[in-house]
Order: structure tokens, then sequence, then C-alpha cells
């Protein structure tokens, strides 16, 4: 009798813009400072997208890295999610955008909106198509240009965020040794309001008036959101090590979304964790949304930190509101 199936990760790839912005660079024309934003956030510079750059560009480099890091062609993928909220338009999805540039044609390919959880999502959603036989191998993509819909003139919220995107190509396995082991996903639409961009969309499409208030640009509660995020990513560390039957010597790494480096450390230090097993690279890449996570994987295997065998615990929460969480062995 056959194994269970498993999705395991077998490519990873990612792109950032060149062009860095610094916080120095906000200095020059925001009421702030590089001390209060690295004390507030932990974040002292971030990556930004230009003018010819878009999320489906973005994407498909990482995509691109990906496949090449799995040995294996576009043709050879069976399904495409991408995971963004910063899409390059609102139809047709990012995702049929870059199966067209790959070339990949035919394959499936959908977005998947769920902010900073969605690339636990978009890999929770993959994992259940693998198990169930119907397709081997699906290309997960988290690509973001937050940039783009960022207000310059609200220094609450401009500084946080940089552009970025990751990609993992999932394979069947039949080893019990590898692959997503559990994920976790919730939702809370009372929050809508925490993150939220006003105008674009149907409730409230674009005209003079929305333009010229700002309302195609990010909102933020921040005091809430960072309440919010502190307990969600609390009970995601515990839920996912007790459903696992796990303590945190199992966990090899801790990759958390890259939400707030003070966040990140409150979560972990209510169950331990020792700094080295939690990964944060924000501090040069900034809140990339559905992006930090793959992005944060690919700068913790270049480090030799993690590697084949490794076990990773995956957290996340964003806009939404959303939480997610995930155990997965490399």
């Amino acid at each position: 009798m056959p194994r269970p199936l498993r999705a395991a990760i077998v490519g990873l790839g990612t792109a950032v813009p060149e062009k860095v912005l610094t916080n120095a660079d906000f200095e020059k024309f925001l009421d702030t400072s590089d001390e209060w934003i690295t004390k507030r956030t932990g974040i002292r510079e971030r990556h930004i997208a230009s003018e010819s750059q878009t999320t489906g560009t973005l994407g498909t480099i990482a995509a691109r890295n990906a496949l090449a890091d799995a040995n294996i062609t576009p043709q050879d993928i069976e399904l495409i999610i991408v995971a963004t909220v910063t899409p390059d338009m609102i139809m047709p999805s990012t995702a049929c955008c870059i199966q067209e540039t790959l070339g990949a044609t035919d394959v499936p390919a959908f977005d998947l909106g769920a902010a900073c959880s969605g690339f636990i999502y978009a890999v929770s959603v993959a994992s259940k198509f693998i198990e169930t036989g119907t397709y081997k191998r699906v290309l997960v993509i988290a690509t973001e240009t937050l940039s783009k819909f960022s207000d310059y003139t609200d220094r609450g919220s401009c500084v946080l965020f940089g552009d970025g995107a990751g990609a993992v190509v999932l394979e069947a396995t039949e080893d019990e040794d590898r692959g997503v082991l559990y994920s976790v996903l919730h939702a809370d639409g009372n929050g809508w309001d925490f993150i939220h961009v006003p105008a674009g969309g149907s409730r409230n499409p674009a005209t003079l008036e929305t333009v010229e208030n700002r309302d195609h640009f990010i909102k933020m509660r921040g005091r809430d959101v960072y309440k919010f995020a502190v307990e969600k990513m609390q009970w995601l560390l515990g839920n996912c090590m007790e459903k696992c039957n796990m303590t945190v010597d199992d966990i090899d790494m801790v990759v958390p979304h890259q939400v707030n480096s003070r966040i990140i450390a409150s979560a972990a230090s209510k169950f331990d964790f020792p700094q080295d097993k939690v990964f944060v690279n924000i501090d040069i890449y900034g809140n990339t949304s559905a992006a930090s996570i793959p992005l944060a994987m690919q700068q913790a295997r270049d480090e030799g930190r993690i590697g084949p065998g490794s076990t990773l615990m995956l957290v996340a929460f964003g806009a939404g509101l959303t939480w997610a969480g995930a155990i997965l062995k490399l």
C-alpha cells in the first residue's frame, strides 16, 4: 500500500529590486529619524521597485530562480498559485500574467489574497492539491510591490514597507521525513479596517475625490495591529507545536513574517525560543507582506542556518485580519 503523499519543497527562489531606500533617505522628506524607525520597527532599509518593475515581473524572476533550483522547467509545473495583495491589475490575475511570461501554457493559475499570511495560505492550499493526488508539482509565488501603495506623506506606515518576491516548487513525496507536516489558517473580518486600502475596488471605485484624498494608499491602525499581531503570533507558535507534538528543541528555525522586530521578539519570548532559532531580516527588507517568509528562508539557507532535514515553523499575521502557521521539513 503506498504511503500518504506530502508536499515537499524542492526549489526556492527570490527576487528583490536593486534600489534601496534607507531610513536616512526618509529623513530628507519626512519628520522622522533613523533612530525612531529602527527602535520601533527594527527596519533600517528596504528595497523599492522601479517604475518598470511590477509585482508580476518580480514574481517571474523569483519563479524562474525556484524552477532552476529544482532543476525543472515551467512545463513541469501543473499549477501556479500567486499570493499577493498588490496585483499588477484588478484583472486578470497576476498568476496568469506570470504563467504567460514563463511559458507554462495551459497550466491553471490563480491569485490568492491573504495579505502577509499569503505565503502560508498558498503553501497550505498547494499541499492539499498534492496530498489528494490532484497535482504532483505546484509553483507557489509570493510577490509584492507595497511601495506602489504606500503613502509617502504618512510617516506611520510608509517606513514599514518594501518590495520583493519569493517562490517555492512543491513536489509530491512519500518520504515521511520531508514535506508540510501541518498548517493552520484563520481570519477575522471584524478587523478588516486595521490595515486596508479604502479605494479602487467595487465598494469605493476610483474618482477624482478618492485620488485627492489619497484613498488608494495603505491605511493602518498601528496600535491595534501591534496588539493583535503579538497575540496571534504567540497563539500560532503554541498551536503548531501542540498539534505536531513538538517542543522548542524539535524546531530548527522559526521563520516568521517580518512584521516588526518587537512583535517577533515578544511572540518568541513566550516560549523561550533562543535568538538563533528565530530568523529575522526585517532590518534589510522591511515588511514585504506575503514575500517576507520565502525571502527569509532563502537568506537562512544561503547562510547555512537551514538545509536538508531542517524542521521549520512558519508563522504570519496580516490584513484581513488573517493569521496562519505551518510546520515543514526540508
